[in-house]
């Protein structure tokens, strides 16, 4: 049992020794104990479908949800989908569960994502499409023009369209031209009325132009007009003195997913910025084509594209519906979700004779516990940064950078600081994910400023969220500490829900410092007292938490494990949970994406529940509790349950360890898995079921929605007295 007043965890300092990681996979588990992580991917993605289902939501979010499926789906095909086919052909593919090969596993991701891709195009034309029409935003075809209208876009075609567009034509003087991924494209065949041969060729639709076309407007009615369809009927003043005999939109996607071995390359920019350049040629991975398209376009496509007939998906309607993002900025306030408005955590609110609070001197009270967007990043994280780089007392400031913006006041405060001649160290994860062309935008802009700008570990990305000011008050250093569960990016601080946690703890603070200096330098040090840290220390500390609960239960005393993460994936920790299972330990799981344990098994797992909650913020944060015989050990901070996070990246978790935090994340979790909740719950066999109404049909709790509300509450108490 973990010592109640001992805050280490045990990171490589001797207290694990004893600690046998062996035990974990003593017990007799069934060898198909896993759902597949790509298969449970498309759930997730199905969870966002149904979002967009929805008519009790909004309608302009239901558009919006339309458009993340299509851009997860996107992403899920260019990184996941060929990152399994590339196992596959170099035989490092391995099966998920006893019984089922990685290509039967392909066959059920495209079986599942053929179905997906159906309903959400049936989702946009027969639910979505009509319900905007209502709402008095119509998206039209041609033949729904009127005279007047056609004239309009006719005119706008020839002025702001025509000059931009490249028609390619095939023929043997032009080879068949390179498809970029993701763009939208007409597969054009024409008939020379000369010759009378028929042609083909190829026009990309223009990305940089608005994808909706505003047609009119009657009344209160707005009418719009898909990009593609302008194009395709004026694509005589493009081939002029041919005959267009048909057309057909159609959308490629390839392998991106970028790889690089960084312990044979001598500058790891250079190395990035040429596999990014190789990105853009990689291997076709999935066909978009209208359902209309002629088998002789679509046997050409294939051939040229040297792509299979399981990778062509003919779908109704318009192509990429992420250019429904667009259409989900319209500003029509009663078709959104109710303004939420950020409050100032109660800790950073300024007095009554200053405007600005004292960051520093809130921190020095006592730990602040922020939770994003229903409390403000700019009054916090940002202030934090911003008073840091301003303060005279200020000598330095080491943070990490995964996801910025480029236009970042999180950027520009350590700009700012290095400027003003302070001690600056920004570590950099140009690696981040198509973040990585901007990331090393930035990273140099930093390097100008006079930032020490580092590139974290070979082979490892850098993927904790840290932040380490260094104070001189009266003659001695003191560590501002910031360790978040999110990006330091304001923009997605607004719709990403997250936790920061702010403290002046030495200990918290010597704990960064050594971590940033491993980071920056050679520097070895395995001692932490108040994180968590990967790759080295993290899942082992996790696992003897685990375990101690499961102890914990068979010697009779209480115990409780709940876990919230965005993906539950690693097979060591899902085993650990179903022996704390086994031996009696509640379990409880808040997953928003993957997750490959099976809940409800009898003997394996009957004491674990799974739940999923979406909605209209991301839910983000990680959260570890564990009951410790009514001590408990809670820590927030970057890492999932992923092998990529625990083996190779680092990551952080913070120990939380104020009362009144414990108590906010406990009455958090208590109401995310009541069944009073609206959420997912999923099944044994990876089956996810909707509960979003009670037996009367009225709708359950939105945790998001009672989360403003209750902090909102807080402010006004405090402001009333």
């Amino acid at each position: 049992m973990i010592e109640h007043d001992v805050l280490d965890a045990g990171l490589g300092d001797g207290d694990d020794d004893d600690f046998d990681l062996s035990e974990v996979f003593d017990s007799q588990l069934p060898d198909n104990r896993y759902l597949d992580r790509e298969l449970s991917w498309l759930a997730f993605n199905q969870r966002v479908l149904e979002l967009a289902e929805d008519p009790a939501l909004p309608v302009l979010e239901r558009a919006n949800f339309l458009a993340i499926f299509a851009s997860n789906l996107d992403e899920f095909f260019m990184v996941r989908v060929a990152g399994l086919k590339r196992r596959i052909v170099t035989g490092l593919a391995v099966p998920t569960n006893v019984g089922r090969s990685p290509q039967e596993v392909l066959a059920d991701i495209s079986a599942d994502a053929h179905a997906l891709q159906l309903r959400h195009a049936d989702a946009w034309t027969s639910q979505v499409r009509p319900a905007l029409a209502d709402a008095g935003i119509e998206v039209i075809s041609w033949d729904q023009l009127e005279d007047d209208e056609r004239t309009r876009v006719s005119d706008y075609f020839q002025r702001q369209i025509f000059p931009v567009l490249m028609p390619l034509a095939v023929d043997p003087a032009h080879p068949f031209p390179y498809i970029s991924g993701l763009s939208l494209n007409l597969a054009i065949r024409i008939r020379n009325a000369k010759t009378g041969r028929q042609e083909f060729a190829r026009l990309k639709v223009p990305p940089m132009l608005p994808r909706f076309v505003d047609v009119s407007r009657h009344g209160d009615t707005v009418r719009y007009l898909p990009l593609e369809e302008l194009i395709a009927n004026h694509l005589e003043d493009l081939f002029p003195g041919m005959e267009i005999l048909d057309h057909h939109a159609f959308r490629l996607t390839r392998n991106e997913d970028v790889v690089i071995e960084e312990d044979e390359t001598e500058n790891l920019i250079q190395a990035l910025e040429a596999e990014l350049l190789r990105r853009r040629f990689g291997p076709p991975i999935r066909l978009e084509v209208g359902d209309d398209m002629d088998d002789l376009t679509l046997d050409l496509l294939i051939s040229e594209l040297d792509i299979t007939t399981q990778e062509v998906y003919r779908l109704p309607g318009s192509l990429d519906l992420r250019g429904l993002f667009d259409l989900a900025k319209i500003d029509r306030p009663e078709l959104h979700y109710p303004a939420h408005v950020p409050t100032t955590a109660l800790a950073f609110q300024p007095g009554e004779q200053s405007e600005r609070a004292d960051i520093f001197a809130a921190i020095r009270r006592a730990d602040v516990l922020v939770h994003h967007p229903y409390e403000s990043f700019a009054t916090s994280v940002q202030a934090f940064l911003e008073q840091a780089a301003k303060d005279p007392h200020v000598l330095a400031i080491k943070q990490t950078l995964y996801r910025t913006s480029g236009d970042s006041p999180i950027v520009q405060s350590l700009i700012d600081a290095a400027e003003a001649g302070k001690q600056v160290l920004a570590l950099v994860e140009v690696k981040a994910r198509f973040d990585e062309a901007a990331n090393i935008v930035w990273a140099r802009k930093l390097e100008k400023a006079g930032v020490h700008v580092v590139y974290g570990l070979v082979g490892l990305k850098t993927h904790c969220k840290l932040a380490l000011v260094i104070r001189e008050e009266e003659g001695r250093l003191r560590h501002y500490s910031h360790v978040g569960t999110g990006n330091y990016n304001p923009k997605t601080s607004r719709i990403y829900e997250d936790f920061g946690l702010f403290t002046v703890d030495d200990q918290v603070g010597r704990d960064l410092t050594r971590l940033f200096n491993e980071l920056s330098g050679y520097a070895i040090e395995k001692k932490f007292k108040r994180l968590l840290v990967a790759p080295l220390h993290l899942r082992k500390g996790l696992l003897r938490l685990i375990e101690n609960e499961r102890r914990n239960a068979l010697a009779g005393m209480p115990s409780s494990i709940r876990i919230k993460v965005n993906s539950m994936v690693d097979e060591q920790i899902i085993d650990a949970l179903y022996r704390a299972s086994q031996a009696g330990v509640p379990v409880e799981v808040w997953v928003r994406g993957i997750c490959s344990l099976k809940p409800g098994v009898a003997g394996v797992s009957e004491n674990i529940k799974v739940r999923s909650i979406l909605g209209r913020y991301l839910e983000h944060s990680r959260i570890f509790m564990f009951h410790n015989d009514g001590y408990p050990q809670v820590y927030i901070g970057s890492a999932d349950m992923m092998h990529r996070n625990l083996d190779r990246r680092v990551e952080a978790l913070v120990r939380v360890i104020a009362p009144p935090h414990l108590t906010e994340l406990s009455d958090l979790f208590e109401l995310a898995m009541s069944d009073t909740t609206s959420s997912w719950w999923l099944g044994s066999d990876g089956t996810w079921t909707r509960h979003s109404l009670d037996e009367a049909g009225k709708p359950l709790v939105d945790i998001q929605d009672r989360t403003m509300t209750d902090v909102q509450r807080r402010r006004r108490s405090r402001t009333a007295r």
